[in-house]
């Protein structure tokens, strides 16, 4: 039996919303535990916790890996500010840096620690690809359960990976989105065959002050259906904003979920390279449970 250190952390958490919980793993070293360990902690803690985040030291650079119920996941958003904003939090040492450099896969992640000015850390989303191969609108509404004219401009429908492929999908009202209820076996089979990993909807009809959209987000090849609050969907949105010319990249707040009064809230900003904009996005995390993981 291996004991392993663990806490339970809610991500993006605003005012009286339950934000998006992940499981932390925090390990003394990369071979303390295996991939195929990895996933079975992950799937243990299906219905607990979306993704399960492993947080350890490789070459001394820090290193984060995912893991769903199902499946490694390339990169996850709402882990990722989890666990980094739990470390620096109670870090000394990072505390006092203003960026931090991690690795998630193969890429180099930036970390903007803005805890003392915002409460909040801001992740670099990878670079942007924006992909041609874009379903029919009537496809996407189907595979959604939308009624008839509620895609608010089918032009406006875009496919964009900012570490996930995510398909954006405008709506035309609060309402609309609020009420959306997609079959998961469905919408799951949808996203296979036309090699999607999330579902992004979006409306610029907002409940609470200061938000510029509301989304929600739906994942069903990740074995659940909606992602209450995330980061890559959320980035890739706003790689699709500037994209078109939308978005100034000052900070932006997005509510997310299906919460009317009580929704989550992923901050959104974007450098002003001239070259290729890095859009951030940022949250806090509450620590809701804290202790050890029995690995048997």
């Amino acid at each position: 039996m291996q004991r392993l250190r663990f806490k339970k952390i809610d991500a993006f958490v605003f005012n009286r919303s339950g934000g998006n919980p992940a499981g932390c793993i925090y390990l003394d070293s990369p071979a303390a535990i295996t991939p195929d360990q990895m996933q079975q902690i992950a799937r243990e803690m299906a219905g607990c916790v979306s993704e399960v985040v492993f947080v350890y030291h490789e070459d001394e650079v820090l290193t984060l890996r995912f893991f769903s119920a199902e499946r490694e996941v390339a990169f996850c958003g709402h882990g990722t500010i989890a666990a980094m904003y739990d470390l620096v939090k109670n870090d000394p040492d990072l505390l006092l840096k203003p960026i931090i450099s991690i690795h998630i896969g193969d890429q180099q992640i930036l970390v903007r620690n803005e805890i003392a000015e915002e409460d909040a850390i801001f992740v670099s989303a990878p670079p942007p690809l924006s992909l041609p191969t874009i379903p029919e609108p009537d496809a996407v509404a189907a595979a959604l359960r939308l009624p008839p004219g509620e895609i608010a401009d089918p032009a406006g429908i875009a496919v964009v990976s900012a570490g996930l492929v995510t398909l954006i999908v405008p709506l035309r009202s609060l309402a609309t989105l609020l009420t959306l209820r997609p079959d998961a076996q469905h919408l799951r089979e949808f996203c296979t065959r036309h090699g999607i990993e999330i579902v992004l909807v979006h409306t610029g009809e907002v409940s609470t002050g200061g938000a510029a959209y509301r989304t929600r987000v739906f994942a069903p090849i990740f074995g659940y259906l909606e992602d209450p609050a995330t980061g890559s969907g959320n980035a890739a949105f706003g790689y699709h904003l500037l994209a078109g010319g939308s978005w100034d990249g000052k900070t932006m707040a997005i509510e997310q979920g299906k919460s009317r009064e009580n929704p989550n809230r992923i901050l959104l900003v974007s450098d002003s390279s001239a070259r290729q904009r890095t859009v951030y996005f940022g949250g806090n995390g509450t620590v809701r449970v804290e202790g050890e993981y029995l690995l048997l």
